[in-house]
C-alpha cells in the first residue's frame, strides 16, 4: 500500500502547490509504477497540465497525453481543451493541428475551437485562426465573446479591416456587440486597420467602458498620427471617476507630446505622473526622457536619465537617440559605448542609431568599431543594421566598404537597396544608380519613395531627360507611389541642368500640389546657371515668399543681376536684406 499511499501525497501536493518539482516527482512515480494509470481522476491530470504548461516542458506535454490516452479521458472537453492549449505554448502547432484533427467533432465544443482560434492568433498566425473559424462555423459550432476577441486580434495583426468588418457582422448578429471585452477588441482593430472614425463610433456605442478601452483609443489616435487627438482623450481619461489611467496611457501621452513636439503639455502630463506615483517605472520614466528629448528639452532628459538605477536597453536607446536628434553626435557614441561598458547588450535601435550618429560626423574609424560589435553580437544578417552600415560607410566616403557590407547581406529588401542605391548617387555614380535600380526591379523588389528621389537626383545630375521621365510617371502607372515635393523638384533640376528653363517652369507651374521652395530653389539654380535673369527675378519673388528668411535666395539673385552688369538692382536686392533682417551666413569649413 505504499506506493498509492505515496502517490496520494504526490498528487495532494501538485493540487496544493503546483510546481516543476512535484511534477518531476508526479512523472517518476508514473514511470515506476503500474498502479499509476488505473486511478488518476481527470482533475488530478488536470492540474497536472496546468502546472506542466508553465514550464513547456515538451516531454511533460507527451507524457500528460499519454496517461489521458490511456485512462481513456481524451473524450473530457476539459482536459482535450487544456492539452491544445499546452502544445500551442511550447510552440508544437504541429501537435496541435494533429490532436485536434485526430478528436471526434462530438467532443470539441466552443471552447476547443476557441483555444485553437486564440493560441494561433496568439502566435501572430493570423490566417490560420480565420481559417479555423470558418471550419467552426461550417461544424455549426456557435461562436462566444471570447472566439470574436481572439478573431478581431488576428484582423488587427493583418490590418486588413474588411476581414474586421465581416467579424464586426457577425458579432451584431450573436449579440456581443455591447460586450464589454469584444468592444475594446472591435476598437483596438479598427485603430490597427487605421480606420478611426470606425473606432470611436464604436467606443461612443459602448455602454460600459473600462482602461482597456480607453487606452485602446488613445493609442490607436497615437499610431494613426492623430496626435492631439490622443491627448484630447488622455485628459478625459483623468476626469473620469471610474477609470485609473496606468503607465500605457501615461507613455501613450507622452510619445503624442513628443510627436507634437509639444514640451509644455509634455511638462503637464509628468506632474499628473508624479501624483499618480508612477514616476518610479522605467517604462514611463523612458517615455519621459523621450519626450524631453524630443521636445528640445535634452537637458532634462539627462536629469532624468541619471535617476534611473536599473537602466535596461530601451533606456541607452532613448539616450543615444536623444543625443543624435539634438545634433549632439560625438556623446551619442560616448554613450554607446558606456553602455557596452555597463554590460548592456545592444538591440538593433542601438546599433542603426550610433551608425546614424558616427555617419553625420564621417568617423570612418568609429563605425569600423561599432561595425565588429555588428558582428560580435550576431546582427551581421539584420537587413535594418545592414542598411544603417551602407549608409555609414557612404557618408564617411567609402563606397567600397559599403558595396560589401551589400552584396554580403543576402536578404536584401527595398531599405537595403535604396541604401546602396543613395550611396551610389551621394558619390556621384549615376550610372551605377541606374544599374542598381533596373537590377532591383528584375528582382522583383518593389521601389519606395525615397528610391524614386535617388533615381530621380542620379539622372539630373547625368542628364537623362528620357529616363528621368520614363522613372517618374512610372511612379503612379506602375508603382503606385504618389510624387512628392522631393520627385517634383528633381524633375524640375534635371530639366534646369538641360537648359530647358521653360519647359521646367511649365512643369513646376502644372504641378498637382503646390510647389515648395525646393521646386522653385532648384529652378533658380537653373535660371543663375543658363544666365536666365528675367525668369530667375520671377523664381526670386516666389521664393521670397515662401521662405523669406532664407538669405540664400537674396544671394542668389543679386550675383545674377551682378553678373548681367545690373549694380543698382542689386543694391536693391542687399537693401531688401537689411529691411527683412536677412543676414549672409558666414562662411566655414565644416
Amino acid at each position: 500500500m505504499r506506493v498509492p499511499l505515496f502517490k496520494s501525497h504526490i498528487i495532494n501536493l501538485i493540487d496544493f502547490n503546483p510546481n516543476p518539482t512535484s511534477l518531476k516527482l508526479f512523472h517518476k512515480l508514473h514511470n515506476q509504477s503500474s498502479l499509476f494509470s488505473s486511478s488518476t481522476s481527470p482533475t488530478h491530470l488536470n492540474t497536472i497540465l496546468n502546472t506542466a504548461t508553465k514550464s513547456k516542458n515538451i516531454k511533460h506535454a507527451t507524457q500528460i497525453h499519454t496517461q489521458i490516452i490511456a485512462n481513456n479521458f481524451i473524450s473530457l472537453s476539459f482536459l482535450l481543451n487544456n492539452l491544445l492549449n499546452f502544445y500551442a505554448k511550447c510552440g508544437h502547432f504541429h501537435q496541435t493541428l494533429t490532436l485536434f484533427s485526430s478528436t471526434r467533432d462530438e467532443f470539441k465544443n466552443v471552447v476547443t475551437w476557441t483555444t485553437l482560434i486564440t493560441q494561433f492568433s496568439h502566435y501572430n498566425k493570423p490566417n490560420q485562426a480565420l481559417g479555423f473559424f470558418n471550419e467552426m462555423r461550417k461544424s455549426e459550432v456557435c461562436p462566444n465573446q471570447f472566439t470574436f476577441s481572439a478573431l478581431l486580434s488576428a484582423c488587427a495583426d493583418m490590418k486588413i479591416v474588411v476581414h474586421g468588418e465581416n467579424i464586426h457582422s457577425l458579432i451584431r448578429k450573436h449579440g456581443f456587440e455591447f460586450d464589454l471585452f469584444v468592444g475594446s477588441a472591435l476598437v483596438d482593430m479598427y485603430a490597427k486597420c487605421g480606420v478611426m472614425e470606425s473606432a470611436e463610433t464604436v467606443f461612443d456605442e459602448m455602454p460600459e467602458r473600462n482602461l482597456v478601452s480607453w487606452n485602446s483609443m488613445i493609442v490607436g489616435f497615437l499610431q494613426n498620427k492623430l496626435y492631439g487627438r490622443a491627448v484630447g482623450f488622455f485628459k478625459v481619461v483623468i476626469g473620469e471617476v471610474s477609470v485609473c489611467p496606468n503607465q500605457v496611457s501615461f507613455s501613450s501621452a507622452l510619445s503624442a507630446c513628443a510627436n507634437m513636439g509639444s514640451g509644455d503639455i509634455g511638462r503637464q502630463v509628468h506632474v499628473v505622473v508624479i501624483k499618480h506615483g508612477l514616476n518610479l517605472l522605467v517604462y514611463v520614466k523612458n517615455s519621459l526622457m523621450d519626450m524631453y528629448s524630443k521636445c528640445g528639452f535634452f537637458e532634462d532628459a539627462v536629469k532624468l536619465f541619471k535617476t534611473i538605477e536599473d537602466r535596461d536597453v530601451v533606456t541607452w536607446n532613448i539616450m543615444v537617440m536623444g543625443c543624435a536628434q539634438n545634433d549632439n553626435f560625438e556623446e551619442a557614441c560616448y554613450y554607446f559605448w558606456v553602455m557596452r561598458r555597463e554590460g548592456i547588450s545592444p538591440d538593433e535601435a542601438s546599433f542603426s542609431t550610433v551608425l546614424y550618429a558616427a555617419a553625420n560626423i564621417a568617423a570612418l574609424d568609429r563605425g569600423t568599431l561599432i561595425h565588429n560589435q555588428i558582428i560580435k553580437t550576431g546582427f551581421r544578417a539584420n537587413t535594418c543594421i545592414s542598411s544603417s552600415l551602407i549608409t555609414m560607410y557612404a557618408k564617411c566616403g567609402s563606397l567600397v566598404d559599403a558595396q560589401h557590407v551589400f552584396h554580403e547581406n543576402e536578404n536584401r529588401n527595398v531599405v537595403s537597396w535604396t541604401a546602396m542605391i543613395s550611396a551610389c548617387q551621394q558619390h556621384g555614380c549615376a550610372e551605377k544608380v541606374i544599374a542598381l535600380f533596373e537590377t532591383m526591379l528584375e528582382e522583383g523588389i518593389k521601389p519606395n519613395y525615397v528610391t524614386f528621389v535617388c533615381i530621380l537626383s542620379a539622372c539630373s545630375h547625368a542628364g537623362r531627360v528620357d529616363e528621368g521621365y520614363a522613372y517618374f510617371y512610372s511612379m503612379t502607372e506602375r508603382h503606385n507611389v504618389n510624387p512628392g515635393p522631393e520627385h517634383y523638384a528633381c524633375m524640375v533640376d534635371l530639366l534646369g541642368r538641360t537648359g530647358k528653363l521653360d519647359e521646367a517652369m511649365n512643369f513646376a507651374e502644372s504641378m498637382p500640389i503646390e510647389p515648395n521652395a525646393s521646386v522653385w530653389g532648384a529652378l533658380l539654380g537653373a535660371c543663375r546657371n543658363w544666365s536666365n535673369l528675367e525668369m530667375g527675378r520671377k523664381v526670386a519673388e516666389r521664393l521670397f515668399e515662401i521662405e523669406p528668411d532664407n538669405p540664400g535666395n537674396y544671394v542668389l539673385l543679386c550675383n545674377m543681376y551682378a553678373r548681367s552688369g545690373k549694380f543698382k538692382e542689386a543694391d536693391d536686392v542687399r537693401r531688401l536684406m537689411g529691411v527683412k533682417g536677412v543676414k549672409k551666413e558666414i562662411g566655414c569649413s565644416w
